[in-house]
């Protein structure tokens, strides 16, 4: 399998990183690159004086789309120089309904990316992971940097627990973790079980890459206390990780939204490309 259409989501008003850096992506790969420029309307007024700044409130939102209607012309004229296959949709939503805007357009990606200016829009952020991660079967690549990923990486971290949504990362991450120069396995204080990690925490995966081809190592670590995802940066550090894959809300949303987890600190924090799968 290779990426041959990817989604780009970008926000209307900063976005010209992100579609840099979505079209270096593609022309590594000779993709063709289907980019959604969104923006979200701002409520209506509401109360008693909504009829007096329901005028003002409507030329806001006239506003607002003859914005998106000039950033994505901006965008085509990017795209149109890069030499790439590629189309431009523009998106004026509400705010309850963007993340099924996106999960209409991931359902015929085979990669969507997200990059560090989409990423830094809470509002925008929040529902492209919500259509893109749960509403569409494509995994998803988050670039928090301010380069382009490399989906030929020299190296790569896979976060595996021996959940579904990994095992569904890894599976669609296999043509990056083909073109990798090593594949670094790590689990953190697995516990060896025949229905869970295995006798031998690591060695199944390991096995199931190996026959596709993938320089593999497993690495088993201790947490020693430590919260997973700051052993997880750190691990990525050490082997100069270039790409993290890992599965998305093991727990429910819900719960992470809460208590915290893995993913929702890696989203915060990581200084890596994020290749992930729920």
């Amino acid at each position: 399998m290779r990426y041959k259409t990817i989604l780009a989501v970008l926000g209307v008003n900063h976005f010209q990183e992100d579609l840099k850096n979505a079209i270096a992506v593609s022309q590594s790969i000779e993709a063709h690159l289907s980019t959604v420029i969104i923006a979200m309307a701002a409520p209506p007024p509401g109360g008693s004086y909504a009829e007096v700044i329901s005028t003002a409130w409507l030329e806001e939102r006239q506003g607002d789309i003859d914005k998106l209607a000039e950033q994505a012309g901006k965008a085509k004229e990017m795209l149109k120089a890069s030499g790439l296959s590629f189309d431009v949709q523009d998106i004026y939503t509400e705010f309850a309904w963007a993340d099924e805007d996106v999960a209409d357009r991931a359902l015929y990606a085979d990669l969507t990316l997200v990059g560090r200016q989409a990423g830094q829009d809470g509002d925008l952020f929040k529902r492209i992971l919500d259509g893109a991660l749960f509403q569409s079967p494509a995994p998803l690549l988050y670039n928090p940097t301010d380069q382009a990923a490399n989906l030929a990486p020299r190296s790569v971290l896979v976060a595996w627990n021996s959940r579904m949504e990994v095992a569904r990362a890894v599976q669609q991450a296999l043509p990056a973790l083909q073109a990798a120069g090593e594949v670094h396995v790590t689990l953190i204080d697995p516990v060896a079980t025949t229905y869970a990690s295995g006798e031998e925490p690591g060695a199944d995966v390991a096995t199931y890459l190996a026959r596709h081809g993938v320089p593999v190592a497993v690495d088993v670590l201790s947490s020693a206390g430590r919260p997973i995802d700051e052993v997880l940066k750190q691990h990525a550090v050490d082997v100069g990780a270039e790409l993290l894959v890992m599965g998305a809300y093991s727990h429910s949303r819900l719960r992470e939204r809460i208590f915290g987890g893995v993913t929702r600190s890696m989203f915060e924090t990581a200084r890596l490309p994020i290749f992930c799968s729920h």
